[in-house]
């Protein structure tokens, strides 16, 4: 599956399908949360925190890729990250684009 992240794919006429989506809330586990706390107190980045968002949006593209397919798509154009904290040490990342099948 094609994902780009600008509204058009260069030389390929399309349809447009609609708006497909993935999300995920992720969390850390309690040990790996007090300590993303403490690092807080000195600085710098707190690589739980990193690894955790990483890890979230490579599962909301996966089901943003799967909706996609579902919908009979070839490709994502536009795709787009969000996200927001739910509550202390979880996030939501929502993955959405717009789901197109080419001519």
């Amino acid at each position: 599956m094609l994902i780009v992240n600008i509204g058009y794919i260069p030389g390929k006429e399309f349809d447009v399908l609609g708006i497909a989506r993935g999300s995920v809330v992720q969390s850390k586990h309690f040990g790996k949360d007090f300590m993303a706390g403490m690092k807080t107190l000195v600085g710098g980045e707190i690589v739980g925190y990193t690894e955790m968002l990483d890890e979230a949006r490579q599962i909301a593209t996966k089901r943003l890729v799967d909706q996609a397919h579902a919908m009979g798509a070839d490709a994502v154009i536009n795709l787009r990250f969000s996200s927001s904290a739910i509550m202390q040490g979880a996030a939501e990342v929502i993955a959405y684009g717009t789901a197109v099948r080419f001519r």
